[in-house]
C-alpha cells in the first residue's frame, strides 16, 4: 500500500493521544507555578525541588509496576483510572490553593498530592502505545505511534506557555482546577471513544490477540519474568535513558542558561518552549518516516547523530569570557532546536520498538513501563551531573561532552537493537 493511500489514524487513537497530553500537562504544570507557590505558601527552594521531582521519583521507582498493572487490569481501564486520579488530585490541589483544604499543612498536602499525581500519570501513559497499536490499522500504526511519542513535549510545552498567563490572571489554584477539567474531559473522551478491553480484543484480536483469554487468568509474575528476562526490553529502556537524560539536561537548564546570558524573562520562556516544542516535530516526522519504510535502527542513528552535532554546536567553545571562541548566540539557539528536533525521532522509534519487541503481546505495557522507568532515571540523574560539571568548570561550555557521550552510547545500543527480531517473527 502506498503511503498516500495508507489507512487513517482512527478517532479512538486520537482520544488516547489526548489522554497522554493531558497527563503530561500535569507533569509540566508545576514549574510555572513555583514563584506563586513560594509567594502564597512561603515554601523554600528545597520544598519546591521536592514538588518538582516527586513525579520523576514515582516514574523512576514504579514505572515497571505501573506497566505491569496496566497489562493486568486492562489498557483502557488503566488509562481511565490514571486520568481520574489526576483529575481528583488536581482538584484537591486547587482546593489547597484556595484555602479550602489543608490549612496549616498545605505544603504537606501538596507534596502528597504530587506523589499521587505521579501514580496517576504512570497509569494514564503506560497503556498508550499498546492501545494505539490495538486501535490503529497496520498501515497507520507507525505514524500513530510517532504522534504518541510527542505527548510529553507537547504537554510540557503547552504548560510552559499557558501556565504563566493563567496563574497571573487567577492564581495557581485556578491553574490546578483548569487542568483537572482537561484531564476529566480527556477521560470522558477515552471512555466514549475507546472500546472496552474485552470487546476490543474480541473484535480485533489486538494487543493480546490469541493470548487475550489466557491473559485474563495469567499470572502477573509470568509477565514480569518474561519482560525482565528478555534482552530487547532492556535495550530499548537503556536507549530511552540516554536519550531522555541529555534532552532533559539541555532543555531543563535553558532558562538558567538564558537568564545568565541576560535574556529577558518573557523571551526566556518563549525560547525554551519553542525549543521543547521542536521535539514534537521530530516525533511526527519520525512516525512518518517509519510508515514510509525507514528502518528503526537507521532512524535511531539519525536522531542520536543530530543530538550529538547539535549539542557540540550549541555548547562547545574555546576559552572563556570575552575571548571565548564559539558560535554566535543565534546559531547556538538554532543548534539547540536541531538537537531537540532530531532527538524527537528517538522516542517515536522506541515506542514502536517497545510494542514490536515486547516478549509477547501481553507484556507491551510492562515493556513500556520499564522504558519509562529508565527514562525517568536518566532525567533524574543527568541534570544534577551536568550542573555539577558546569559548576566545576565555571560555565556550560563542557555540556557537549555529556550529550556526545549519551549520543554515542545510544548509537551503539541502536546497532544491537537492529539485530533483534520480533518475537512473532522468531515464532
Amino acid at each position: 500500500m502506498s503511503p498516500d493511500r495508507a489507512p487513517r489514524v482512527p478517532l479512538a487513537a486520537f482520544a488516547v493521544m489526548l489522554g497522554g497530553v493531558s497527563a503530561a500537562l500535569h507533569l509540566g504544570k508545576l514549574p510555572p507555578a513555583v514563584p506563586a507557590l513560594q509567594a502564597s505558601l512561603g515554601i523554600g527552594l528545597v520544598e519546591a525541588g521536592f514538588l518538582l521531582s516527586l513525579v520523576q521519583v514515582a516514574s523512576m521507582t514504579l514505572g515497571l509496576v505501573a506497566g505491569l498493572a496496566a497489562d493486568t487490569i486492562g489498557l483502557r481501564r488503566s488509562m481511565l483510572t490514571g486520568l481520574l486520579v489526576l483529575t481528583a488530585a488536581s482538584l484537591l490541589g486547587g482546593a489547597v490553593g484556595a484555602g479550602l483544604v489543608g490549612g496549616a499543612h498545605a505544603v504537606q498536602w501538596l507534596l502528597v498530592l504530587r506523589a499521587v499525581e505521579g501514580i496517576g500519570f504512570l497509569l494514564a501513559v503506560m497503556p498508550g502505545p499498546g492501545l494505539i497499536r490495538a486501535l490503529t490499522p497496520s498501515g497507520a500504526d507507525k505514524a500513530a505511534l510517532g504522534l504518541w511519542g510527542a505527548y510529553m513535549p507537547l504537554g510540557v510545552a503547552l504548560a510552559l506557555l499557558l501556565g504563566p498567563a493563567l496563574i497571573a490572571w487567577g492564581g495557581w489554584a485556578d491553574w490546578w482546577w483548569a487542568l483537572s477539567v482537561v484531564s476529566a474531559a480527556a477521560a470522558l473522551w477515552v471512555w466514549s471513544a475507546v472500546p472496552a478491553d474485552r470487546v476490543r480484543l474480541a473484535a480485533t484480536g489486538g494487543v493480546g490477540g490469541a493470548h487475550g483469554a489466557n491473559d485474563a487468568n495469567g499470572e502477573w509474575s509470568a509477565r514480569l519474568r518474561a519482560t525482565v528476562g528478555a534482552r530487547a526490553p532492556w535495550l530499548t529502556a537503556l536507549t530511552f535513558a540516554v536519550y531522555s537524560a541529555q534532552w532533559m539536561a539541555v532543555i531543563g537548564f535553558l532558562p538558567a542558561i538564558y537568564a545568565g546570558a541576560g535574556v529577558p524573562a518573557g523571551w526566556n520562556a518563549v525560547l525554551t518552549a519553542i525549543a521543547a516544542a521542536m521535539n514534537i516535530v521530530g516525533n511526527v516526522a519520525g512516525g512518518r518516516w517509519l510508515q514510509r519504510g525507514v528502518a528503526p535502527e537507521r532512524l535511531l542513528q539519525w536522531g542520536f547523530l543530530a543530538m550529538a552535532l547539535g549539542g557540540v554546536a550549541a555548547f562547545a567553545q574555546v576559552g572563556q569570557g570575552a575571548d571565548a571562541l564559539g558560535l554566535p548566540p543565534a546559531l547556538r539557539y538554532v543548534a539547540v532546536c536541531a538537537f531537540s528536533l532530531g532527538g524527537g525521532m528517538v522516542p517515536a522509534t522506541l515506542f514502536l520498538l517497545g510494542v514490536r519487541l515486547a516478549p509477547n503481546p501481553t507484556t507491551v505495557s510492562t515493556t513500556v513501563g520499564l522504558m519509562q522507568q529508565a527514562s525517568s532515571l536518566g532525567q533524574f540523574l543527568a541534570p544534577p551531573a551536568v550542573a555539577w560539571m558546569a559548576h566545576r568548570v565555571g560555565g556550560w561550555h563542557w555540556t557537549w561532552t555529556a550529550t556526545l557521550a549519551c549520543s554515542l552510547a545510544g548509537m551503539a545500543i541502536a546497532r544491537r537493537l537492529g539485530r533483534i527480531r520480533p518475537a512473532a517473527e522468531v515464532a
